[in-house]
């Protein structure tokens, strides 16, 4: 290769890459302002390398509409604050590339969650409810329970199954893309029945399996899903969420469980 030819390879190298301009149709609206009605807004901005919703987001605030409401906190896809409906889908803003997506994005707030304004919901309220509803914290053994029976060493197989249902970070992505949460009111949705099925493997909880069964036994537990597999489709760390709550059911239908 002559020398021209490598100073003109080396220029179309360095040549700048051409970025994408990006069109966002969010949905506005504040509840707390009654002067406020739902809207679509839509903004622009260059796509940069690397990009996610978080940044596209913190740019339009930072330069453009700085009213805009949103969550985040961890931007690692660990806290789940960042939920809401990319292009009509349940999922974390934080871990969503603008490259894989069109040119053009709709944002919308996730359904089902009281609406705080824009693309923040409170999906703590709802959690924390359906969590004192199934009692989903850890009964340890003993009426005054010894912390460092806590500590015992467990098989690491249970270890195993405990850990991948505690991986849920409860964003609420699959409760918004639920079939039955939207037609039942108090159904306590994926996240509920996963958090069942973690504790119900822990071998340090104290309870029986007709304890578990009967938070979970009825319509609004796991013989109200329909089975459509929303959960299992858009939950972004990948649960068996459809495959916990059948293998319940048909664990509750053998022992003839009735409520």
């Amino acid at each position: 290769m002559t020398d021209t030819a490598v100073q003109a390879a080396h220029t179309a190298d360095a040549a700048p890459v051409a970025h994408r301009r990006l069109r966002f149709n969010i949905l506005r609206y504040n509840p707390q302002d009654t002067g406020s009605v739902p809207r679509m807004q839509t903004y622009e901005l260059e796509e940069a390398d690397g990009m996610t919703l978080f940044i596209a987001l913190n740019e339009i605030k930072e330069k453009q509409d700085p009213s805009l409401q949103y969550d985040f906190v961890c931007r690692a896809g660990i806290c789940g604050s960042c939920g809401m409906l990319i292009n009509g889908r349940p999922t974390l803003a934080c871990r969503t590339l603008t490259k894989n997506l069109d040119a053009e994005i709709t944002l919308a707030p996730l359904p089902f969650f009281e609406l705080i304004g824009d693309l923040s919901v409170d999906t703590g309220k709802w959690m924390r409810g359906m969590s004192e509803r199934l009692e989903g914290w850890l009964h340890a053994k003993g009426p005054e329970p010894d912390l460092r029976r806590l500590e015992e060493r467990m098989d690491p197989a249970v270890a195993d199954q405990v850990y991948e249902l505690d991986r849920c970070i409860e964003c609420g992505c699959c409760v918004a893309g639920c079939g039955t949460a939207r037609m039942r009111e108090d159904f306590v949705g994926a996240v509920g029945l996963n958090r069942v099925a973690r504790f119900k493997i822990d071998p340090r909880d104290r309870r029986s399996d007709e304890d578990y069964y009967e938070v979970i036994g009825d319509d609004d537990g796991v013989f109200g899903c329909m089975s459509m597999l929303a959960c299992h489709d858009v939950c972004p760390k990948n649960l068996p969420l459809a495959t916990q709550i059948a293998f319940m059911r048909r664990k509750m239908v053998a022992i003839g469980w009735k409520k």
